[in-house]
């Protein structure tokens, strides 16, 4: 079914785009393209400064983000903006704009497509045109972070808007997928459609995409924190980090994730015999998780872990939402059955 491929594509390159915007932010490229729609005033970005048109620049914005920094507004020159020009920064943010377009078509193309879903048409019009809505915020809030200078709380909405933009899609997924239509799932007794085993695992998405927030601010940490230590390597900023309550929030509250997913994949044992996979996957990942948290807290913040951190979490917040939608879809047609 054309829609609901085109639902997986649209959160197929949600998932990209959100691996490629955690590279922006662990390399620092945030800024690598300093103006928004353009890119050092080009609409291809430059690969060596000779080819950059200083008079296309709006200098008094590169002053503006130098008071956010506390850096005197006086230094900042036309040879300074220059100077300031990095190819590899330039080129990794201007990718992170080129992958977001995948996203856009193919949302624009399931609000399209919505009109002709044969089963839930009222809700998956909704879900799609809501997630076409989110989308162009998310658009319209990248820009707002490139103008902002990189504003905290801009950055961490950003990201909300990301998770909200998964479950959406998720939905639509779930919604229109093969056999939606059918009264009845694989497991419809009253134990496998347990309430406390859907109420541990709305407590669980909760959690994590607390935790996802929480995890955005605390980058925003580790940017703001590479500004000021400057020379400092990463290894180093770990002393630093762990002093903040962000970062003791952070740790202390995934210990939630590991006793809510142990908890659901302890009371799933009729969902799984029924061929559910999704506890035995989610508690694995939070493991996994876990394990990247004692890398990036004890040893070192690596950056390549830092970005497996966010896609793991991205990932994780779709399998669960998918979960959840099961679990409520069983308890569902249990009830119909009942009647």
């Amino acid at each position: 079914m054309l829609l609901h491929r085109t639902a997986w594509v649209a959160l197929v390159s949600l998932f990209v785009l959100v691996v490629v915007g955690a590279t922006v932010r662990v390399t620092g490229s945030g800024l690598g393209c300093p103006d928004w729609p353009t890119c050092w005033g080009c609409l291809i970005p430059p690969t060596s400064v000779d080819q950059i048109d200083v008079d296309r620049l709006d200098i008094e914005k590169f002053k503006r983000h130098a008071i956010k920094k506390g850096i005197d507004p006086d230094t900042i020159t036309r040879e300074t903006v220059l100077d300031s020009f990095d190819p590899v920064h330039t080129w990794i943010e201007f990718g992170n704009r080129l992958t977001s377009l995948p996203l856009g078509f193919s949302t624009l193309l399931l609000a399209l497509l919505s009109f002709r879903a044969p089963r839930f048409r009222g809700t998956v019009i909704l879900l799609a045109w809501l997630s076409l809505v989110d989308v162009l915020a998310n658009a319209v809030m990248g820009a707002i972070v490139v103008r902002s200078g990189l504003q905290p709380g801009i950055i961490t909405l950003h990201m909300a808007l990301a998770f909200l933009l998964i479950m959406l899609l998720d939905s639509v997924v779930w919604l229109t997928r093969p056999g939606s239509s059918e009264t009845t799932t694989p497991a419809t007794s009253a134990s496998q459609t347990d309430r406390r085993l859907l109420f541990v695992s709305l407590i669980f998405f909760g959690c994590l995409f607390a935790e996802g927030l929480l995890g955005s601010q605390l980058r925003e940490q580790t940017d703001e924190m590479s500004h000021a230590v400057g020379g400092l390597a990463r290894s180093e900023w770990l002393g630093q980090l762990s002093a903040t309550w962000i970062y003791k929030i952070h740790r202390t509250f995934s210990w939630s994730l590991l006793l809510t997913s142990g908890l659901m994949l302890a009371w799933s044992g009729d969902q799984r015999r029924a061929g559910a996979r999704e506890p035995k996957l989610i508690f694995a990942l939070v493991i996994l998780m876990m394990l990247m948290g004692v890398i990036l807290g004890h040893i070192s913040i690596f950056a390549v872990v830092q970005v497996a951190h966010v896609g793991t979490t991205a990932v994780l917040l779709a399998l669960t939402w998918h979960w959840i939608m099961r679990l409520w879809s069983a308890r569902a047609s249990a009830r119909v059955s009942a009647r």
